[in-house]
């Protein structure tokens, strides 16, 4: 066994502190020299997706000791979208993702752990944990600890993101609200993420698909044997990249977030995804620009698949026609087969002689669903630095729009003028200063997306926002996400009730019709940036947070890490 960072010179005070620390834990001499790796479990009981983690912690720190290795668990903020997101306009929810990251190196790098096993859950947790890897760069595997199970509502699927999407026409009278209670009832069976492609699933994906999971191991049933095998292999594996001293950033390279942009696209992943991995090579300083990759692979990737909402395949049919390992498998002539991956080995010598269980629910290259991209990036003057629209994977809607911007600076502002009829057909809603710096911690614009649609106005209006949309399912022209941000002086700040907008998704842009010299005179007469009322954590984001493109991590300079 090669040297270890956690260990110490008998005789030195820190040894002999850890011992006597460690010995009341009842670890033993022998314990201590051996690899000690960090169970990072980002555990708690106010939400389902993470009611399971606890077991798995202590199972994967069994696991680690019978392999020869000491487990720790060490824990992290466990936020939760559909439970955090009540406080503070949901400042908390993309915030808490750099919060994990934090947690993680205080707790790790503190204590000089060797190494760390990642139980990856809820949408924030596997880009949080993925964030700390390439941080840290210590020996790290992500295991996914799965998807809960859906019901059924009057005979047809229910998931909790139909529960979401359905309370939006509530307000409006096409939904009762005993019928949503029933859905409400019936939509979630057990523990994990939400079933379907959203950000949970589409991160275990990608972090798979960027060498930082074991083939095969996502997505996967929550408590499933595919889960459970797993965290046996990674407790097993972990020990030996210890001792081969591979780390995250051999892996996190150019070629592997080119892997990860292709298998997301071809999924129709949630466009969460693109921050999370802008991210992640932010803190691998990879030098990598990821939202160009997924303008520029855009074209190049089929769509392989269509999950739930995308198509009527359900999650459990992706996983058990092969997940991640196979959409890999079918995309091999598009992907890197030099980039290495945790077992040690090239994504080649990871595929080889692997055939797809089911290559109608992930297809070949050859016949894939569809060859339109359904996330794209959009720029333009009103976007300079970029906005998304998701689309529907069979959507033959017009996907231009032309009309006056109605402007909101709030989500419930927005509401309440869709359910009195102050937004009329025809319009452009614009909802701004919902941005990581603006709301601070980047707001929730899903909420106005689905109640315009509970209003019959899907097709009749777009929305333009530098909030935060559902990765998973949109309706209408919907352009997200657009920097640089309002709070930040960026164009969405100057538009005004009445401005023409134009937004041309096959041309990807979306512009302000306005003069220059007009944009000049609103410029010059905004009123300075006030400081954020926030106080705790969300002042310290507010303060720290850098724009999307550059993945939205805490530094105070682009050049200076913390």
């Amino acid at each position: 066994m090669r040297e270890l960072r956690s260990n110490y010179e008998p005789g030195t005070s820190r040894w002999a502190t850890r011992r006597a620390q460690w010995l009341a834990l009842g670890l033993s001499d022998e314990d201590m020299r051996k690899p000690k790796i960090a169970i990072v479990n980002s555990s708690s009981q106010l939400a389902i997706c993470f009611s399971h983690l606890d077991e798995i912690a202590r199972q994967a720190k069994r696991a680690v000791e019978a392999a020869g290795g000491v487990a720790f668990e060490v824990r992290t903020a466990a936020p939760s979208d559909f439970i955090h997101s009540a406080g503070h306009r949901g400042g908390y929810i993309l915030s808490a993702r750099d919060l994990i990251t934090n947690d993680i190196e205080v707790g790790v790098e503190g204590a000089q752990l060797d190494g760390m096993i990642c139980l990856a859950s809820c949408d924030k947790t596997a880009p949080g944990q993925l964030m700390a890897a390439a941080r840290l760069n210590i020996p790290t595997i992500v295991v996914a600890c799965g998807y809960q199970q859906s019901g059924s509502y009057r005979g047809r699927h229910c998931d909790i993101e139909d529960v979401f999407l359905a309370a939006g026409h509530v307000a409006n009278g096409k939904l009762s609200v005993d019928e949503l209670t029933e859905m409400s009832e019936n939509a979630v069976l057990g523990p994990g993420v939400c079933a379907g492609m959203g950000t949970a699933n589409t991160m275990h994906l990608a972090s798979e698909a960027l060498g930082m999971a074991l083939p095969g191991s996502t997505p996967a049933r929550a408590n499933g044997d595919r889960m459970w095998q797993a965290v046996q292999d990674a407790a097993t594996r972990i020990l030996a990249l210890v001792e081969a001293n591979l780390r995250p950033r051999d892996v996190l390279t150019p070629a592997a977030f080119r892997n990860a942009v292709t298998c997301v696209l071809s999924v129709s992943g949630s466009i969460n995804s693109v921050k999370h991995l802008q991210a992640v090579a932010a803190e691998a300083e990879a030098g990598v620009d990821v939202y160009r990759l997924f303008e520029t692979l855009a074209d190049q990737v089929p769509l392989v698949t269509a999950i739930r909402p995308n198509g009527e395949a359900p999650i459990e049919s992706f996983e058990d026609a092969g997940g991640t390992r196979a959409v890999m498998k079918q995309l091999e002539p598009l992907l890197d087969g030099t980039a290495l991956t945790v077992t040690g080995k090239t994504v080649s010598e990871n595929l080889a002689g692997y055939e797809v269980a089911d290559p109608e629910v992930i297809r070949p290259l050859i016949r894939p669903l569809g060859r339109r991209p359904t996330i794209v990036l959009i720029r333009g003057g009103l976007a300079p630095d970029g906005g998304i629209v998701k689309l529907a994977v069979a959507d033959d809607r017009r996907l231009e729009f032309t009309g006056p911007a109605r402007i909101f600076e709030s989500p419930d502002e927005s509401l309440e003028a869709v359910r009195d009829g102050t937004v009329r057909p025809g319009e452009v809603v614009v909802l701004r200063g919902q941005g990581p710096t603006g709301s601070p911690g980047m707001g929730m614009a899903s909420r106005l997306v689905f109640a315009l649609d509970g209003a019959g106005m899907t097709g009749q209006v777009a929305v333009v926002t530098d909030g935060q949309l559902s990765g998973l399912v949109n309706k209408g022209i919907v352009v997200g996400e657009v920097s640089p941000e309002a709070a930040r002086g960026g164009p969405l700040a100057l538009v005004q009730d009445g401005d023409v907008i134009r937004i041309d998704v096959p041309g990807r842009t979306a512009d302000l019709d306005v003069p220059a010299a007009e944009l000049e005179k609103r410029r010059a007469a905004l009123p300075p940036r006030a400081p954020s009322p926030e106080r705790g954590w969300l002042s310290a984001y507010a303060r720290l947070v850098r724009p999307l493109p550059e993945g939205a991590v805490l530094l105070p300079d682009p050049q200076v890490r913390p």
